[in-house]
């Protein structure tokens, strides 16, 4: 893999974002770490990493045993009170993966998967909106391009959505954690897509502001949209990770599996997206499809040489940990470390003339639809720089 090579970009996106009515993605928490330079990936690059995300999709669902035996649900550690709502989003189409995003290495043998985004995904409004606004603030000209369809994808997704739930009301109810303005800027991308897709209706609050009933006459997910103004939502879009709304909210966990059975409600992402979050499915991945040259040897068992560790519900890169021979060398501190852990080849990233790591995410939403970039010195986290790029 060649060195990265950037371009300089200069000027501010907020005029721009303004101009098109989305206030929303000009706060702080979408530019403070987006950098002022762009990746320059030759199409050919950009090519490769997209058709290796569609192949990589492809590969999760073949692996998925149809009938999600309790010893594969537990060999991923899927939460057992989860069993019976992964179980019955798996088998009804009418609970549709949105989006995810595939974290890729590319190296001199190609794409190699480190892992898959595929519950709770962040970085939307920086792949989908900033990112293309930093080129036009920086007056780059229309020859200039990305490999960037995040919002259209995430639009036709949520177009499917709607149409494989025609009895449903048009109500979207979109929930994230407590204090996250980041998580709110997100949902507002889901949110202007969803309006675009044709849903009537959309809210967004935290979590907490949900309410779910499983008797009588209040049966379903409500919030209050206005002061005393209660409103009932068929969908709901969460980002809340499922393994923690199983671990801290088991009532709310039972209560939303009833309802998403007696269809008084269908959630995104669903629940069978947990299998394909759980860094156990690495491991998996290479017992179903062994050398393949989209991956990187993944065990549950510790691996000779040059390896990382992770745990296998991890987020923003907490409590990964490289291993050499056994021996721990650099690490990520975080409060995942009592998980159970998965061991992966290790795969240098490609490296800039400064010495700056980059990893490609590649989002997924229907099909491979959108690049970008996260740098730094050493290990990603979810305080990495954000880079945009253009094609070549």
């Amino acid at each position: 893999m060649p060195a990265i090579q950037t371009v300089p970009l200069a000027g501010t996106i907020a005029p721009t974002l303004r101009n098109l009515g989305w206030d929303w993605a000009v706060e702080d928490v979408c530019q403070h770490y987006v950098a002022q330079e762009a990746v320059q990936l030759p199409e050919e690059q950009a090519d490769a990493l997209l058709e290796a995300a569609d192949t990589l999709y492809d590969m999760l669902v073949q692996a998925v045993p149809d009938e999600l035996p309790d010893d594969f649900l537990r060999r991923l550690a899927i939460p057992e009170i989860l069993w019976d709502a992964v179980r019955h989003s798996w088998a009804d189409d009418r609970h549709w993966h949105l989006y995810g995003r595939f974290d890729l290495a590319q190296t001199p043998d190609g794409p190699k998967l480190l892992e898959f985004n595929a519950d709770t995904a962040t970085s939307l409004p920086e792949a989908a909106v900033v990112q293309w606004a930093s080129l036009v603030a920086a007056g780059l000209s229309e020859k200039d391009r990305q490999a960037n369809g995040l919002f259209e994808g995430l639009q036709a997704q949520l177009t499917h959505w709607l149409e494989l739930n025609d009895d449903l009301a048009p109500t979207l109810l979109l929930v994230h954690l407590p204090g996250s303005a980041e998580d709110a800027t997100n949902c507002a991308v889901v949110a202007e897509a969803a309006l675009a897709a044709g849903f009537e209706l959309t809210h967004l609050c935290e979590a907490d502001a949900m309410t779910v009933s499983v008797t009588g006459a209040d049966r379903g997910a409500w919030a209050e949209v206005e002061p005393g103004q209660w409103q009932k939502f068929d969908f709901v879009f969460k980002l809340v990770p499922w393994e923690i709304l199983a671990e801290e909210e088991p009532e709310l966990t039972t209560d939303l599996t009833q309802l998403m059975q007696s269809r008084d409600v269908v959630v995104a992402n669903p629940a069978y997206s947990l299998l394909f979050q759980s860094k156990a499915m690495l491991a998996w991945l290479w017992q179903e499809f062994p050398h393949h040259p989209l991956l990187l040897e993944a065990s549950f068992e510790e691996l000779a040489g040059h390896s990382v560790r992770k745990p296998v519900f991890g987020r923003e890169g907490q409590n990964v940990t490289e291993l050499h021979a056994g021996q721990p060398g650099q690490a990520v501190e975080g409060d995942f470390a009592q998980q159970p852990q998965v061991y992966q080849r290790y795969a240098a990233l490609p490296q800039d003339a400064h010495g700056r790591y980059y990893q490609a995410g590649v989002f997924w939403a229907g099909q491979a639809c959108a690049i970008g970039y996260r740098r730094d010195t050493g290990f990603m986290t979810n305080l990495s720089e954000f880079v945009p790029h253009v094609l070549l």
